[in-house]
């Protein structure tokens, strides 16, 4: 196992028990004490920060991972199916684990799923999807004096504001990181 001073950014590490993505590192040597590693990291099961102090010798394990992109297959209940496109196996993870996440799948998206000793832990979407409007109010001409937006439910059932001049049937680009609307697709 390797020592506090080898951790780097990126790594899975097992703390308490459960896997902990290494967020940042720092070795700081005050005064006249002895040298210590500062780390911070997130909890992969329950999303939880927390930074954590290691003396520079302790030994920490640090889990084997595997980092594959997935496309998005199917919803059934609360289980979601993916597929391999190199291998073509099928991979389902629960409603938990993706989170907001499922918010912006589509049939055939594409997300990068974190696997830890081969259980995925952890799902990434890109930065932007593109979603088609199912449903959204007509906007009153001659309303446009200032930035107006009025509220569309998306094919994922995620509600977003948009700009009067959107309609129903159009397909948007919204933001993955805070559901914003970012303009036409």
């Amino acid at each position: 196992m390797p020592a506090a001073n080898d951790i780097r950014k990126g790594q899975v590490i097992k703390f308490n028990g459960e896997p902990h993505l290494v967020m940042e590192t720092q070795h700081r040597t005050p005064g006249n004490l002895r040298a210590f590693v500062q780390i911070k990291m997130r909890n992969l099961r329950y999303g939880k920060a927390l930074d954590q102090r290691f003396a520079s010798t302790d030994t920490i394990e640090v889990l084997p991972t595997d980092r594959r992109s997935l496309e998005f297959s199917y919803a059934d209940r609360d289980t979601y199916a993916f597929i391999d496109p190199e291998s073509f196996d099928q991979i389902e993870l629960s409603e938990g684990t993706l989170g907001d996440v499922k918010n912006y799948l589509t049939a055939g998206g594409k997300v990068d799923v974190l696997f830890v000793d081969e259980k995925p832990l952890s799902v990434d979407l890109p930065s932007a999807v593109n979603l088609k409007i199912v449903e959204s109010a007509e906007g009153v001409k001659g309303d446009t004096a200032s930035n107006v937006q009025k509220p569309a439910k998306l094919e994922t059932g995620l509600v977003v504001q948009v700009p009067l001049f959107i309609k129903e049937g159009e397909v948007i680009r919204v933001s993955t990181a805070d559901g914003s609307y970012l303009g036409r697709a």
